[in-house]
């Protein structure tokens, strides 16, 4: 069977759950990862903790490339948790750099290159994707689909949840234009990925295999701030990663998705409805979630 071709969209080091989605997909014969972009405040320090990882893992032929580093109209302030990169890059991964190329110039000349064969998934805030269709009108037909975590779907269940989910809430006018696109879009929300943890346990699993690479995964998991206060977090990006290999892991519902940009309180709240005959649907959305299935697949994957 042909490898499924991914570009992977990443803030990783604020959350531990883009490494894990990164060692999900580096885990997986059955794809081909084409290339890694940054995006969201200091790319150039994440651009180098997917080369570290990549380099433990043996892999020099997946290119990295530093995307947007604010917001498409600069409204929303950035987000710095302060612990990213650490437990992971010394001082000698200063010397590590990305590609000169910029990573929405990456992404449309990849995409347009191999039309219908790239699928996107970008896990954190949606600037790079939105400047790549802004930059390439037809780029939207010629990506083979695109994969998103991000928004929240409101309900009597999820009343903990936040109004706004941080990736859409850091870019909401990103998130309009990625929505809005016309590209087969498949979203994988924090309504659904809160369902889906990593403890302990796996964390143990993913470090029996004994080499640096499996030893640093494991690492970010346990200096990560959430999981060291819950001794557990979320697999918020994984999830979305997994559903590329294993789309049944979740409840699919065509919806019409909006992206709201105006508002005190609803700037970057993603809003959902049944799709109509005078009304078609824009995306898929993830409403459900085996979740101990979903558990499963992605810490064997990581621990490949």
């Amino acid at each position: 069977m042909k490898p499924q071709t991914i570009i992977l969209d990443t803030d990783i080091g604020t959350d531990v759950d883009d490494c894990l989605a990164l060692a999900l997909l580096l885990g997986s014969p059955e794809v081909e990862l084409a290339a890694i972009t940054t995006v969201y405040a200091d790319v150039l320090l994440r651009a180098r903790m997917a080369l570290k990882l990549l380099a433990l893992r043996g892999r020099s032929d997946v290119p990295v490339a530093a995307g947007a580093r604010a917001p498409l109209l600069g409204r929303v302030p950035i987000y710095w948790g302060g612990h990213e990169g650490q437990g992971l890059l010394t001082e000698a991964d200063a010397a590590l750099r990305p590609a000169d190329e910029h990573a929405a110039d990456l992404i449309v000349r990849m995409v347009m290159a191999r039309p219908g064969e790239i699928t996107l998934l970008p896990i954190g805030p949606l600037t790079n994707i939105a400047l790549a269709f802004l930059r390439e009108p037809r780029l939207a037909q010629n990506v083979a689909g695109v994969t998103l975590m991000g928004g929240v779907v409101g309900g009597a269940g999820n009343l903990h949840l936040p109004w706004v989910e941080h990736n859409i809430r850091c870019d909401p006018e990103a998130a309009h234009v990625v929505l809005s696109s016309g590209a087969p879009l498949r979203i994988v929300p924090l309504n659904v990925t809160t369902q889906v943890r990593i403890r302990p346990a796996d964390v143990a699993r993913i470090r029996q295999a004994g080499d640096a690479y499996h030893e640093a995964v494991a690492h970010q998991v346990e200096v990560y701030p959430g999981f060291v206060q819950r001794g557990w977090t979320f697999l918020h990006d994984p999830l979305a990663a997994a559903t590329l290999l294993e789309p049944d892991l979740v409840h699919w519902e065509p919806v019409r998705a909006v992206i709201e940009t105006e508002g005190r309180h609803a700037a970057g709240q993603m809003l959902v409805a049944a799709a109509t005959e005078a009304e078609h649907a824009t995306a898929e959305i993830a409403l459900t979630v085996d979740s101990a299935r979903a558990e499963a697949f992605i810490v064997d994957r990581v621990a490949r």
